[in-house]
């Protein structure tokens, strides 16, 4: 069901247009060589996605601040492609004249009403899973493989265990790494939590927070 499911998204993609695909089920390397090819230097944003922020107008601001450090013709804003959480800065950074990069995996072919209008080229990555750390394995999975590997400079607002995996690798591998500390969704954390039939939660922040917000 699931590669039907991509097939749609991939057709409905192509209807909707307003994004230079890249590839439709690339590897790290490829996406890696294309972005690189850019010529320019690589600010990647990590944060929280589905869950989205409970201050967004806040994490924006947090995003036009770190942007504001940064020549838009010599730089190139890459994200994960999507328009939820802190995808939502890809909008902030066009109209400031950014070029804009996505890397995500091909599971979110599944949802193409979520890629982002303002993302310039999408890189779909051949993926079982949406990112972080292979099962049973100190290897990140392909998607993270390449959004770290593209990167110059990762900055993250917040972020869960994805984003900790990704900014944990780029740190090993010298990579500047900036961290702000942001809650998710209160009401979203609540739902799910209810839904699932768990305790509340007696924090919003996620696993970022534990590893870069000492």
């Amino acid at each position: 069901m699931s590669v039907l499911r991509q097939l749609i998204g991939r057709f409905k993609l192509q209807r909707r247009g307003g994004n230079n695909i890249v590839g439709w089920s690339m590897t790290p390397e490829e996406a890696v060589s294309f972005i690189r090819m850019r010529g320019k230097t690589v600010l990647t944003f990590f944060g929280y996605s589905g869950m989205g922020y409970e201050d967004e107008e806040g994490m924006l601001q947090i995003v036009q601040n770190i942007l504001s450090q940064y020549l838009p013709p010599k730089t190139l804003i890459n994200i994960g492609a999507t328009d939820v959480g802190v995808g939502k800065a890809y909008a902030l950074a066009k109209a400031l004249g950014f070029e804009t990069s996505g890397i995500v995996s091909t599971q979110a072919l599944e949802y193409p009403e979520d890629i982002s209008t303002a993302v310039d080229h999408v890189c779909f990555i051949k993926d079982n899973q949406w990112g972080g750390m292979l099962p049973n394995s100190d290897e990140l999975s392909p998607t993270s493989r390449a959004m770290v590997d593209c990167s110059d400079i990762l900055a993250a607002i917040g972020g869960g265990d994805i984003s900790r995996d990704e900014l944990l690798e780029g740190k090993k591998l010298g990579k500047p790494v900036q961290y702000f500390s942001a809650d998710m969704s209160h009401e979203r954390v609540i739902r799910r939590a209810q839904s699932m039939g768990k305790t509340l939660p007696r924090s919003f922040t996620g696993s970022c927070d534990e590893e870069f917000g000492k």
